[in-house]
């Protein structure tokens, strides 16, 4: 079932070409070009509900400015949005109170006040009962152990300590979908670890969760369903292990070698395989397609090539697929 669908979605900007220089600036207080960029352009896409699923682009992409327009912070200039039956730029009113948001790089707590006073803030606003109130203050504090951290001023709380109270922030009053934008960014390897544990936990809930960032580890480990968004539009939209899988059957072969390897030869045997330099004349990156090769006759082809102390095959980067999606 789906909690949210998206329709030929479009969200445009007209803005001037101005060229550089005295004459040219001189030019432009009089007569302006008019440029129009589409910042997304005609996409379409499904969320199911209990899901995570991450949206995914370089800088620039369209992700932010599609995730504004779900949030209901901007109206699109054409198509259709439905979350949960709502419009959620026409019905941002009762619409905001079923969703959340947290932004890594943009703050909800008031910075000279404790978190907890914060906390009672969206209490009024979001008028959630005080029984309902404290049973999940505790719940999140407890789960983000911050029962001493939120009693101090926002502004001496390290930046861990505050994302963890703006994840509160954002789930006192029980969304059904929380927005994460960079949620873990500058965050140790601890901190992250936390947040990810936390939004697993309310996953399996039944909270919905739409993520995007550009730490592919967050991806990784919390995403089942996957949309990248290029140049505005929709270049991919499927599940996380399809996603894995476009570039085919690939596998990463590493070497630890007991003496420095001669690439010429290596080349000569391998030919198109693509041959990674590690970070010393001692490591090697070999990168497999096992659709044209199994691995039992390429281990064999590199007998007597180079000589090997260890050896482990992994996955195909992230980090390489995806930049070889935007690339394509």
């Amino acid at each position: 079932m789906s909690i949210i669908t998206v329709e030929d979605l479009v969200k445009s900007y007209t803005t001037y070409k101005r060229g550089s220089g005295f004459k040219e600036t001189l030019k432009s207080f009089f007569k302006r070009e008019e440029i129009e960029i589409k910042a997304v352009d005609h996409i379409s896409f499904q969320i199911k509900k209990g899901s995570i699923c991450g949206i995914l682009g370089p800088n620039g992409a369209g992700k932010s400015t599609t995730i504004k327009m779900l949030c209901g912070a901007l109206y699109p200039t054409s198509g259709s949005i439905d979350v949960m039956g709502y419009s959620p730029a026409k019905d941002r009113m009762k619409y905001v109170q079923k969703i959340g948001a947290v932004f890594g790089q943009k703050s909800q707590l008031i910075w000279d006040i404790p978190p907890v006073d914060s906390f009672a803030m969206n209490k009024a606003i979001y008028g959630i009962e005080d029984a309902e109130y404290k049973r999940r203050l505790g719940e999140m504090a407890e789960l983000f152990d911050i029962g001493e951290v939120m009693y101090k001023p926002t502004r001496v709380l390290s930046l861990g300590e505050r994302m963890k109270c703006e994840f509160v922030m954002a789930m006192l009053h029980g969304p059904e979908i929380v927005f994460l934008d960079e949620p873990t960014i500058g965050l140790d390897v601890i901190a992250k670890a936390k947040i990810r544990e936390v939004v697993s936990e309310m996953n399996r809930n039944g909270t919905t969760f739409i993520l995007t960032t550009h730490d592919l580890e967050d991806v990784e480990q919390l995403a089942q369903e996957v949309i990248v968004i290029n140049h505005g539009k929709k270049v991919f939209d499927d599940s996380l292990q399809n996603l894995k899988s476009t570039l085919g059957n690939k596998k990463i072969v590493s070497l630890s070698l007991a003496k420095a390897f001669n690439e010429e030869k290596l080349r000569s045997v391998l030919g198109d395989v693509p041959v990674i330099p590690g970070s010393n004349d001692h490591e090697i990156l070999l990168e497999v397609d096992l659709d044209k090769q199994n691995i039992r006759d390429f281990l064999g082809s590199l007998n007597g090539i180079v000589d090997f102390k260890d050896i482990s095959i992994k996955e195909l980067p992230m980090e390489t697929i995806i930049t070889r999606i935007y690339s394509e």
